[in-house]
């Protein structure tokens, strides 16, 4: 636990000083004499154990609130942690042929996307000390995730994305853009995009060897991945009376451009026909060269004054009724 105003808590040596000062000088007696002398048996009576344990109710009250004052907080504040110089974008593919269902997930039939997210939480769960950004791309491209050290906030937005999201198409350049711009201005030992598409560039105003070459010139290695199989692949429809059905669609992958776009920018091109295989290819990915860094990743706090501040009215509370109930006092 830390506090906001720790310098506040230096007031809480105060507190006993006064209690002294306030028992040494004791209470004012209720009846004035012309002589103490005639009461003086009486005013020792000022100091009664009841009297004693109302006013440490009032001192406590008084040592919750200075304590309130100061703010104290749950967390670590900013804590420095090792991380590696790799900072890493991940490019989705959204498009409508991503449902179709040539891969198996835990001996189920599953379709591209479903596969996909299950070997980038793999992945990710990998680079823990790895930035990592999410771009999605159908139509157009968006940032689903800023570069991040958190992956929890990564991997929840991961799982936020579902086919339909975006107007359909395969804007490769633009996924790849939107992609660079996440890694422009970033001091990185290493920028990686991993862009996965199972299409062909069909929307979208840049072309990608276009954004390849801007990912040449400002040093971002781009690994692509070709995910589907050869030659047809199964995409569930529904017939006339609501039923799943498949029909068998071309595999249409753009292979030679994604070649070109690793090629230039010093990637390597995937092809992802099965799961194994799609694991097996972020599993190489995930050997690349780590170089560490130190990094300081923020954390925000819990504040805990409230609860001073509510143990303080409680205990005055409880002064206050005890005074005026069972402990009270005549004058």
């Amino acid at each position: 636990m830390t506090f906001a105003n720790p310098w506040l808590l230096l007031l809480l040596g105060l507190v006993p000083l006064f209690a002294w000062l306030k028992g040494k000088r004791g209470q004012q007696p209720a009846f004035l004499y012309s002589s103490v002398n005639l009461v003086k048996g009486i005013l020792d009576l000022n100091r009664s154990s009841v009297g004693a344990m109302l006013l440490r109710l009032r001192w406590l009250a008084l040592s919750l609130f200075l304590i309130a004052l100061a703010r104290p907080q749950l967390g670590e504040g900013e804590q420095k942690i090792t991380a590696s110089g790799i900072d890493i974008v991940l490019a989705l593919d959204l498009s409508g042929s991503m449902a179709s269902e040539e891969f198996e997930l835990h001996g189920q039939p599953a379709n591209r996307l479903a596969v996909a997210k299950d070997v980038i939480q793999q992945f990710v769960a990998k680079r823990v000390n790895d930035r990592i950004g999410l771009v999605a791309f159908a139509g157009r491209a968006y940032i689903a995730a800023p570069l991040t050290l958190d992956h929890d906030f990564l991997l929840q937005n991961l799982e936020r994305l579902n086919l339909g999201t975006i107007e359909d198409g395969t804007a490769i350049g633009s996924g790849l853009s939107a992609s660079l711009n996440r890694l422009r201005d970033l001091k990185s030992k290493s920028k990686i995009v991993i862009l996965m598409t199972d299409g062909q560039n069909n929307a979208g105003k840049v072309p990608p060897l276009t954004a390849a070459e801007a990912a040449q010139s400002i040093g971002v290695k781009v690994y692509t991945i070709g995910v589907g199989t050869h030659g047809v692949a199964p995409m569930p429809r529904q017939d006339v009376f609501g039923r799943k059905v498949y029909v068998n669609v071309p595999v249409d992958i753009d292979e030679e451009t994604l070649q070109k776009i690793s090629a230039r920018t010093g990637g390597i091109y995937y092809r992802a026909d099965k799961t194994e295989k799609f694991r097996a290819i972020y599993a190489e990915i995930d050997k690349l060269e780590k170089s560490e860094v130190e990094v300081k990743k923020f954390q925000r706090y819990r504040e805990l004054y409230h609860w001073f501040v509510l143990g303080g009215l409680s205990v005055l509370l409880l002064e206050m009724i005890l005074a005026n109930t069972v402990w009270r006092r005549l004058p």
